[in-house]
């Protein structure tokens, strides 16, 4: 997390997906001080994009704790990423466990969903845990110039994608099993600049609920995360550079989550 008086230097990328070697400082994705306590033994995890950001701590506190993990990813851009992920998560993974894969993929389609998930099926022959993460956000500069490409776009990614993902995923689950989608502080407080990926993070909260009253039943819990800000390659990939510096000073404690600076 970003500490005392430090700010983030300004800094940009000119395309998303970010790129997280490219950040300054580089996010922490892991507490020093876990101790894991083999919470997912046996079990197997699929994580959208799970690379960077949010989606490598996912994978490698999962990974920590005993689970198989198979995360996605955008081929090319994030190649480096994704073999940096691949690389920490063997480094920790537990003896019992598979190896962690890797599946290139643009999640905003549903035929690809489906491929993810009979590429994990074949490879492990079960499903435990399903997290939702991957999204986009761009700045919207004004109501008037919405781009509907844009805006579909992202909808794709952050939403549709839930949708593809949990409806090839959960024919496989069993009881016991759980799906986790990724929201947003700003699906409850809003953001003024970022209305499409405000109301894609909206859209999330009420498929996490009304999901979890339809799979209850099945015995398959449904959960929603709604991290505030975060220091991921999504922030400097979607804000203006002279907008770094004051990242997450909004907040309570006056900083964002996901990176020391300077320490």
């Amino acid at each position: 997390m970003a500490s005392g008086n430090n700010a983030f230097p300004p800094q940009t990328q000119k395309e998303q997906p970010g790129l997280e070697y490219l950040m300054n400082p580089r996010p922490q994705f892991a507490n020093p001080d876990y101790k894991p306590s083999n919470k997912l033994s046996g079990k197997v995890a699929i994580v959208t994009g799970g690379d960077s950001g949010i989606g490598r701590s996912v994978c490698y506190h999962f990974v920590m704790e005993g689970a198989t993990v198979a995360f996605t990813y955008v081929k090319g851009p994030e190649d480096r990423d994704m073999e940096e992920t691949l690389q920490i998560l063997q480094r920790v993974k537990r003896p019992e466990a598979k190896d962690p894969i890797a599946i290139p993929t643009d999640v905003g389609v549903d035929e690809n969903c489906k491929q993810v998930v009979d590429q994990v099926m074949k490879a492990f022959g079960q499903i435990d845990i399903l997290v939702n993460n991957a999204a986009l956000q761009y700045e919207d500069d004004s109501v008037e110039d919405f781009n509907p490409q844009l805006i579909e776009k992202v909808f794709r990614t952050n939403i549709f994608a839930h949708f593809f993902m949990i409806r090839h995923a959960v024919r496989h689950m069993k009881a016991g099993s759980s799906i986790i989608n990724t929201t947003s502080v700003n699906a409850y407080h809003g953001h003024s600049k970022l209305l499409v990926y405000t109301s894609t993070k909206g859209a999330i909260l009420g498929l996490i609920r009304a999901l979890a009253l339809r799979l209850a039943e099945r015995g398959i819990r449904v959960n929603g995360v709604a991290p505030g800000p975060i220091w991921t390659p999504l922030i400097p990939s979607s804000f203006k550079a002279d907008e770094i510096p004051s990242f997450g000073t909004e907040t309570t404690m006056g900083r964002a989550g996901g990176s020391i600076v300077n320490a």
